[in-house]
């Protein structure tokens, strides 16, 4: 099974890349940090935070993002884990781990900052978003 749940704040604005087919796609850094700790003998661990690189390919969702998501928000995505190669300006082949989205949650939002309820999924007919956005 190819599941990852991830909370975390995003690291910079989105980037949306858009479709002639009307399609969107949105990539951004999201962060997690598990917290520090003190152990029983006095050592302190401190936090540590990863950043993962994430993908939201559904159109509807890539919308949320665009409309609602920003530097610093709050976030709960589920998805799954992907690798992908590349060749970067020098020509040396590289591989980057990628989040590919398929559910997301807006949290910490301000009521009139974020759509209600603030989680997003395709349904069953493959719209993934409130009519209203």
């Amino acid at each position: 099974m190819n599941r990852i749940f991830l909370q975390g704040n995003v690291g910079k604005d989105p980037r949306i890349t858009d479709f002639e087919n009307g399609g969107k796609v949105a990539q951004f850094p999201l962060a997690t940090t598990e917290r520090g700790y003190t152990t029983k003998d006095g050592k302190e661990i401190p936090d540590k935070t990863t950043w993962h690189n994430i993908v939201v390919k559904q159109t509807g969702l890539a919308k949320v993002c665009e409309k609602y998501v920003k530097k610093g928000s709050a976030l709960l995505v589920s998805g799954k884990v992907e690798n992908r190669n590349y060749t970067d300006s020098y020509g040396t082949d590289r591989i980057i781990t990628e989040v590919i989205v398929d559910e997301m949650e807006l949290i910490g939002q301000k009521r009139e900052q974020a759509p209600a309820p603030g989680y997003y999924a395709p349904d069953k007919q493959g719209e993934d978003m409130p009519a209203d956005i």
